[in-house]
């Protein structure tokens, strides 16, 4: 090994060591499990949110592709696991894996379409093909439910032994246990030398590309492993809720993410799960206490946000965690 490569090996290193504030963040994620019922709804949907989030970050945050259209994947797991669960067998486990799976196929086969072309195009046609997801699975009742939703889903227990109660304890703790897994795994990829070749294709793709960088191949790949991501998302949804609507293909839902990817910092693997953590809390405060009102705040939010810098904000949160951690 030359010196430049062994210099290469130890910044990795140095970038895939665990740090005070992530163990303090993990620590509590799972304390979490130890609070009193009525808390873990909202924990479960806050996890699933982040598990998106991150999804939407290996794209957006580490190769730079924009999409408005992510709901695509995450219908397409949602939709997946729900049929899975009603037409063979109601394992929680394998639903997620075939939600994964579908997810993944999903991503492959719309990659090539995001090559080439403009950020503009790239909106565009991310976008168009959510909207045709959205259309299919309107036109296909007799397997969809069209807009009455996949009902009749009956999930069983997670490993056999743990029903998903209504308090949305198990629940909690299945997509939590599926988030930190799921990070761990991203985590070890952007911390090797395939995710600093997706960094250097974001920042100059041609020059990656002179460098012997295989852009569109490395393209291909992130695309199709953050879509699965989205999968297992969608796939938790519909085996925590036992229902999947039309509502997960909607332009709302692609919305959402990147709003909460956009309050928590892209190209920072914990920007999606802060983003997804004040996300929810806010959409939770401001619904319950101004119905009528709340987007108007969640808007004003974010106008704050943009004036006064996300980086702030994220930089806030890490030295909340880092001190923390010193006590």
């Amino acid at each position: 090994m030359t010196r430049g490569q062994t210099i290469a090996a130890q910044g990795l290193a140095r970038r895939a060591r665990w740090r005070a504030p992530e163990i303090v963040f993990w620590v509590l994620a799972f304390a979490a499990l130890l609070l009193p019922p009525g808390k873990h709804l909202l924990l479960n949907e806050v996890a699933i949110l982040a598990l998106f989030a991150l999804s939407l970050d290996l794209i957006l945050g580490y190769a730079g592709i924009i999409s408005l259209g992510h709901a695509a994947f995450f219908g397409a797991g949602a939709y997946a696991a729900g049929l899975f669960c009603k037409l063979v067998t109601p394992d929680p486990l394998a639903g997620l894996v075939v939600g994964i799976a579908a997810g993944a196929l999903l991503g492959l086969l719309t990659s090539f379409l995001v090559l080439r072309g403009s950020d503009l195009t790239r909106l565009m046609v991310t976008l168009g093909v959510a909207l045709v997801l959205h259309e299919v699975a309107n036109a296909l009742p007799q397997w969809t439910g069209g807009a009455d939703g996949l009902q009749g889903m009956v999930v069983g227990p997670l490993l056999g032994r743990f029903d998903f109660d209504l308090y949305g304890r198990t629940a909690y703790a299945y997509s939590l246990a599926t988030l930190f897994v799921l990070f761990l795994l991203a985590r070890c990829i952007v911390n090797s030398p395939f995710g600093l070749s997706l960094m250097a294709i974001r920042r100059n793709s041609l020059r990656a590309s002179a460098l012997g960088v295989p852009v569109n191949r490395r393209l291909v790949a992130v695309y199709t492993l953050a879509a699965a991501y989205a999968g297992a998302a969608g796939a938790l949804l519909a085996q925590t809720t036992a229902y999947v609507s039309l509502e997960v293909l909607e332009f709302q839902r692609s919305a959402d993410v990147l709003l909460a990817l956009i309050i928590g910092g892209a190209g920072w693997l914990y920007g999606g799960l802060a983003g997804a953590i004040v996300f929810k809390i806010l959409q939770d405060t401001l619904a319950s206490n101004a119905p009528q009102f709340w987007m108007f705040w969640m808007g004003l939010f974010l106008v704050v946000l943009a004036l006064v810098g996300r980086e702030r904000l994220s930089g806030g949160m890490r030295g909340l965690l880092a001190r923390v951690a010193r006590r």
